[in-house]
């Protein structure tokens, strides 16, 4: 069984994720790293979302630092990109860096995330990134779409099973200001 470092954008996109990546015989830890989430108040609200998806599937959490300053800094230049653009493929960059980091210090056999799971994220993008990611740090990425099969249709439904809350926007401002 593979020991996975599942990053988390949040609870209800996690849901289908690991429902599937434990019935693929992974051993799964999720890995709760989204400074892009704002204001910090929301991300506290994800966070505890997180928490109990977690506890429903009974696998380990792993909470990281808030570190805000540190995206925005990494995505500075590109905060007037469009959604889906320059800017949220240097934001999935930043928490795959740290993913693979954390899986690659603490014995993970593979990383992946939960990203691929919304229809309004590029999949190929997101896995090119993960790709290029896993090659830093010599640790495999599992390049998975989880949008397929129903996944997000069954992500909404694991969500209302559970009593989740969904947002409406990704994390960032900029995403949530397109929502407004």
């Amino acid at each position: 069984m593979k020991k996975l470092l599942l990053h988390s954008c949040c609870g209800p996109c996690s849901t289908v994720c690991i429902e599937r990546l434990l019935s693929s015989d992974f051993e799964v830890v999720v890995f709760y790293f989204n400074p892009n989430i704002e204001p910090l108040e929301e991300y506290e609200h994800r966070k505890e979302e997180q928490k109990k998806v977690c506890q429903h599937f009974e696998v380990k959490f792993v909470d990281c630092d808030y570190d805000n300053a540190g995206w925005r800094d990494f995505v500075a230049g590109l905060e007037k990109e469009p959604e889906g653009g320059a800017r949220c493929k240097k934001c999935f960059e930043f928490r795959l860096l740290k993913t693979a980091k954390y899986a690659k210090e603490n014995g993970f056999d593979i990383f992946a995330t939960t990203l691929s799971v919304s229809p309004h994220k590029n999949t190929i993008v997101i896995n090119e990134v993960g790709q290029g990611v896993s090659g830093r740090f010599e640790i495999e990425f599992l390049p998975e779409s989880f949008k397929k099969k129903d996944g997000y249709l069954r992500s909404i439904n694991l969500s209302k099973e559970m009593d989740l809350y969904r947002q409406n926007y990704c994390g960032c401002n900029f995403s949530k200001k397109k929502n407004l």
